[in-house]
């Protein structure tokens, strides 16, 4: 792609500071936002949630770290003919943004609009040049949401770090405790760790700052590895204290004082004492340092000249590239907002409150309400929890339905997170085929799980519009077909569970199972409707 010849490179009929490079540039930036809008939006509202309200900062710092960089790259007067690279990564980026505003998943969106910032880049200074910005582009990726799965899968893991750190802690100062599950049991009072005492409001945070604190350390890649991995770690470390702190001021004054201003003057002390240590870790690698320089020295602090380095937006030279680039978005904005909203599904099912009484064999129990908190955790927009009970069984099986009429916001929680949060331990976990009505065959989870002496055995399985199967994934593809076949965006959960006896052998629980599973799928299409 060549540069399109202009009478000058600096000035033309709009200015020293605005010429037809300028004015393109702004048309594709312009285009972009209206097209990779979802994705925008969905970062505006993940800003609003603690562990992302640093949001707003990352592309600040971002384009700190970029303008930074420009400093030492000259200005090029002369043509540039490596563009194409470019060209390729924004039709990727515009792909995969496309994709996500199809199948209505934001997150998609959000990630195709970095693709897009490194395309410019890439197209506004060529391949030669602009692949050395990839620091301040790979930075924007800390200010995006974490996908539905991994973001409580994290949660839940950072959860029981920082419980059994925590507990430890607080057996260090003879304070006498018991953790069940992410449970912390003081005796008189109950700390739950919840996702707000996961670690991740303070992780993702510190983990953004240590990546700058890595760009800016000058030194051997590997200390700047460290100092970037180091970030979680510390947090994680930090995080057990403040879980350790709240637990002893419990115990010793009431649980009033962790609530209000002191949980929150708490949380910037942690998050202010991981930066200090960060500091601290960054002062030990410079003393290992042969050179023996001060910290001071090694971080490159230099923010002089920035201003003169902004205003070279006024020498982008336009380009084939850069044109066809802001033509090609702004049409597909265009030509997104003249196709006609998708009309909701219908969908075409029955409340689990008429879930009946009598499955075969099997007499279904009262409707078991979840607690508040669980409840809003779950956000389904309806949910069934009964105990199927059989004379000729030696103990009942437990039913748990979650159904979600949009899953376009994420997925629905897997038991793999919320048994070990309630306490349980997932002593084995397989897939296995099972047999459904007229000779139908799907795959479902089953695993066993313990807390102590006690010991259960599970079933569990995602509905997607009447297919069955045991794989998240497969689960998530099948909602995308739904989209795109129909614009069904429904989605369902099903788990039984059964107690396994002390002296029961497994395979009575497991036919205690199967035998309430299979009269659980004749009424089942009645709640959870095929495609």
């Amino acid at each position: 792609m060549t540069d399109i010849p202009s009478v000058s490179r600096r000035t033309d009929i709009f200015g020293h500071f605005f010429h037809w490079g300028t004015f393109w540039l702004i048309v594709g930036t312009v285009a972009a936002g209206l097209f990779f809008w979802e994705g925008i939006a969905e970062l505006l509202k993940a800003w609003k949630m603690p562990e992302y309200s640093h949001g707003p900062l990352i592309p600040v710092l971002s384009g700190l770290l970029f303008l930074r960089q420009l400093k030492t790259v000259p200005v090029n007067d002369g043509p540039v003919t490596d563009r194409w690279p470019g060209v390729a990564l924004l039709i990727v980026a515009v792909l995969m943004g496309a994709a996500g505003k199809m199948i209505e998943i934001r997150d998609i969106v959000a990630y195709a609009l970095i693709l897009w910032v490194g395309a410019v880049l890439l197209i506004s200074f060529g391949w030669n040049t602009g692949k050395h910005f990839w620091p301040p582009v790979v930075h924007l990726v800390f200010m995006l949401p974490l996908p539905g799965a991994l973001y409580y899968g994290l949660s839940t893991y950072l959860q029981g770090i920082s419980s059994e750190l925590g507990v430890y802690f607080l057996q260090m100062l003879r304070v006498p405790v018991y953790l069940e599950g992410n449970i912390i049991d003081l005796g008189v009072f109950k700390l739950q760790v919840a996702e707000a005492c996961s670690g991740l409001r303070y992780l993702f945070p510190i983990l953004s700052f240590s990546y700058i604190f890595a760009v800016l350390y000058q030194g051997p890649m590997w200390h700047k590895t460290l100092l970037l991995i180091s970030a979680a770690p510390i947090t994680v470390f930090m995080n057990s204290v403040r879980i350790a702190i709240a637990g002893y001021i419990v115990n010793n004054y009431g649980l009033e004082w962790v609530d209000g201003f002191t949980h929150f003057f708490e949380g910037w002390v942690i998050f202010i004492s991981c930066v200090l240590i960060l500091f601290a870790f960054a002062w030990v690698l410079v003393k290992l340092r042969r050179d023996r320089i001060g910290l001071i020295e090694a971080l490159d602090l230099d923010t002089e000249g920035l201003g003169t380095q902004a205003k070279r937006i006024g020498l982008v030279q336009p380009s084939v590239a850069m044109i066809f680039s802001a033509l090609l978005v702004g049409g597909l904005a265009a030509s997104w907002q003249a196709i006609p909203t998708r009309e909701a599904a219908q969908i075409n099912r029955e409340p689990f409150l008429l879930f009946p009484s009598q499955v075969g064999e099997w007499r279904a129990g009262p409707h078991q309400p979840l607690e508040q908190q669980v409840e809003r955790i779950l956000a389904a927009d309806d949910y069934l929890s009964v105990s199927l009970v059989n004379a000729a069984s030696a103990a009942p099986v437990d039913v748990f339905m979650a159904w979600y009429k949009d899953q376009s916001g994420g997925g629905v929680h897997s038991p793999e997170v919320c048994l070990p949060g309630a306490g349980w331990e997932i002593a084995k976990l397989d897939q296995i085929e099972a047999s459904g009505l007229a000779g139908e065959t799907f795959t479902l989870n089953r695993a066993i799980i313990q807390k102590g002496v006690d010991r259960m055995l599970v079933y569990y399985w995602y509905d997607q519009r009447g297919v069955r199967t045991a794989s998240m994934y497969q689960a998530k593809l099948q909602l995308m077909l739904g989209r795109l076949v129909n614009g069904r965006d429904d989605s369902a959960i099903v788990r039984l569970i059964t107690p396994i006896g002390p002296k029961e052998d497994i395979s009575v629980a497991e036919a205690r199972l199967v035998d309430s599973m299979n009269a659980l799928l004749t009424p089942l299409p009645r709640f959870v409707p095929g495609g």
